[in-house]
């Protein structure tokens, strides 16, 4: 059987591996976060002092997931996408969050000032939208709001509608 593969991202903090997780335990579609994959096979390319964190190596990520992507039926999990094949994804969920909500569980993540800043006004600017819209067809990118519990329900039954009704388009 078919199976689509989804693409979760957005800003850090707006609740994409909460989702995708439970989409996956729910769906039974694999889900992958590129965050740990790229720290499980250190795929980076140097360190970025005044972010403090890893680069990634955006070339070792899409070799090391082209086979699973081919297969199908992939829950991926990043908060950039403009370095993934297009035709990879059957749909793009851009997970947005209210600033003052978004702020707090960065906060909580313990990022430094500058980092806060950067991704508070990222969400403002809606960058990663922007970014999906730019990288994949129009009619494929949603935006689903996630400040509060009912939203990641809401999200989940709606995803899961989404793939339900994918499958029965393509298969027979």
């Amino acid at each position: 059987m078919l199976l689509p593969n989804i693409l979760l991202t957005g800003t850090p903090g707006v609740g994409k591996t909460t989702l995708g997780k439970e989409l996956a335990s729910r769906s039974g579609l694999k889900y992958i976060n590129v965050g740990d994959l790229a720290r499980e096979g250190q795929l980076y390319d140097g360190y970025d002092e005044e972010y403090e964190c890893p680069i990634l190596d955006e070339d070792r990520v899409v070799d090391e997931l082209e086979n699973q992507m081919s297969e199908g039926g992939v829950i991926v999990d990043y908060h950039g996408c403009d370095f993934f094949p297009e035709r990879w994804f059957h749909t793009v969920f851009v997970l947005q969050a209210d600033n003052s909500v978004l702020y707090k569980r960065l906060e909580t993540r313990g990022y430094n000032e500058k980092k806060l800043k950067d991704n508070i006004q990222c969400e403002i600017f809606q960058v990663l939208y922007e970014e999906a819209l730019a990288s994949y067809k129009e009619e494929i990118v949603h935006q689903l709001p996630s400040n509060k519990p009912e939203d990641l329900e809401d999200n989940i039954n709606q995803i899961l509608k989404w793939i339900e009704q994918w499958i029965k388009d393509h298969s027979s």
